[in-house]
């Protein structure tokens, strides 16, 4: 077991020594335990295994259920809860002056008074705690206020964005100096890191995200035979602009006519990401022109965009708990992710676990994940075109979809697997934590 040779590992590059590691979750991030939305997810999945052999502690926001708990223990991870209340108000109050996101580099999510109690709040207790590591979630800005309170602490950086090459770069680099591992979620994230920092190259890491091989697994093949000849597509994530969720129902609209019996299934919160997260930053007139899908709610425009007589095939599910969706990928004949910006591509993977071909976009950190024509079919974003015929080819063959299905599930439990990502990070602890402990492992040589 993973879980053995983690243990093995640790008591050998440590020779004994029980390192305390922090994680940080996004400010909006609840626990524990939390199984949904991809940072969630990662965090709780790998901080569980490294408490097997480190102490663990999880910082993250209360919910209204655990606003009188400030400390819980679960699964030997200790959790300790920050309320996020004084933020709210506090950048409530800061959004009355547009001028402090006049400038798109420098935007106010991007500035140390984003959410500044939260971190300031962690970085004091970090100080009591003694941690020897603190992993971070995205926001660079918490860097230097954990540093101050705690300067011999090693600290991670993790990027599930493009934010460090997007954001003004003297501002960044200036806080990167102070960081010890940047990770990026795909090798995607961490080239362009690397391209843009190289004074910071030796520094950077690609750890992917992962997937529960034990929970997505393949469904009874008899239960997946289609009824009635119906063929379902099936999409999970947010209902963002970004993920081209327009272009998949406007693709839908001619796979229909070839096998009309098919049905599409979208599984996601409506949840769209803010603009300056994504779309005021971004480079490729793709995604900024998604700044005219702003004007109004994204899921209204999706409905509207369906013509009355497919409405009956279009199901819009809602937010699912993780624990749910095994079965509906299971039940679905493809998954597709049309997204015109995506760092990874979480349900690629929980696709391919379950055995289900996939159909995604030629971007970001999804050209890793899907083995070309092996796994599935990657097509160019935004060509309704060319996504249409990815998926119909698919939906004609049947014994295509059943051999992509087979390598997925293979490719996933080989590359993607929990256990597997949880022992890659521990190995870049070491380094980590032995570059300046006496250790001789020095990654950045």
């Amino acid at each position: 077991m993973v879980f053995i040779r983690l243990k093995v590992l640790c008591k050998n590059v440590y020779r004994g020594k029980k390192l305390k590691i922090a994680f940080i979750s996004q400010p909006w991030n609840n626990c524990p335990p939390v199984k949904t939305g991809s940072v969630s997810v990662w965090i709780y999945e790998v901080a569980r295994r490294v408490a097997k052999a480190h102490e663990v502690v999880v910082y993250a926001c209360n919910n209204k259920v655990q606003k009188k708990e400030e400390y819980d223990e679960h699964e030997r991870i200790h959790y300790r809860r920050v309320s996020i209340s004084p933020d709210k108000l506090f950048l409530k109050y800061l959004k009355r002056f547009p001028m402090l996101n006049k400038n798109h580099t420098k935007p106010l999510f991007a500035s140390q008074l984003y959410y500044l109690g939260f971190i300031a709040k962690i970085a004091n207790d970090l100080r009591k705690q003694k941690c020897d590591i603190v992993h971070i979630q995205n926001f660079s800005q918490f860097v230097p206020i954990i540093k101050a309170l705690n300067p011999g602490i090693k600290i991670v950086l993790h990027m599930h964005c493009d934010w460090l090459v997007q954001l003004d770069r003297f501002m960044i680099e200036n806080r990167l100096r102070q960081v010890d591992l940047i990770m990026g979620c795909s090798e995607y994230v961490t080239r362009k890191i690397r391209t843009c920092f190289p004074q910071f190259a030796g520094r950077c890491q690609t750890i992917y995200n992962g997937v529960d091989i034990d929970h997505f697994i393949p469904g009874d093949e008899s239960a997946l035979k289609e009824k009635n000849g119906t063929k379902r597509l099936l999409f999970v994530g947010r209902i963002t602009p970004e993920k081209g969720i327009h272009v998949l129902l406007e693709a839908f609209q001619i796979i229909v006519k070839h096998y009309p019996q098919t049905s599409i299934e979208i599984i996601g919160p409506d949840d769209k990401t803010p603009r300056e997260f994504i779309v005021d930053l971004h480079d490729n007139t793709s995604v900024t022109n998604l700044k005219l899908f702003y004007t109004e709610n994204y899921l209204s425009q999706l409905r509207t965009m369906l013509p009355p007589k497919l409405t009956d095939h279009v199901t819009f599910s809602g937010h699912i708990q993780q624990e749910y969706l095994q079965s509906k990928y299971s039940s679905a004949s493809i998954l597709v992710n049309p997204s015109l910006s995506e760092s990874f591509g979480m349900s690629l993977i929980e696709a391919m676990a379950t055995k289900i071909p996939v159909v995604a976009t030629r971007v970001g950190g999804m050209t890793e994940v899907v083995e070309e024509d092996k796994t599935g079919i990657l097509v160019e974003p935004g060509n309704v075109s060319a996504l249409a015929e990815a998926i119909l080819r698919l939906l004609s063959d049947e014994d295509e979809r059943r051999s992509m299905g087979d390598a997925g599930r293979k490719r996933a439990v080989d590359m993607f697997s929990w256990d597997r990502i949880s022992e890659k990070l521990l190995y870049y602890y070491e380094n980590t934590y032995g570059n300046s402990y006496g250790n001789n492992r020095n990654i950045y040589a």
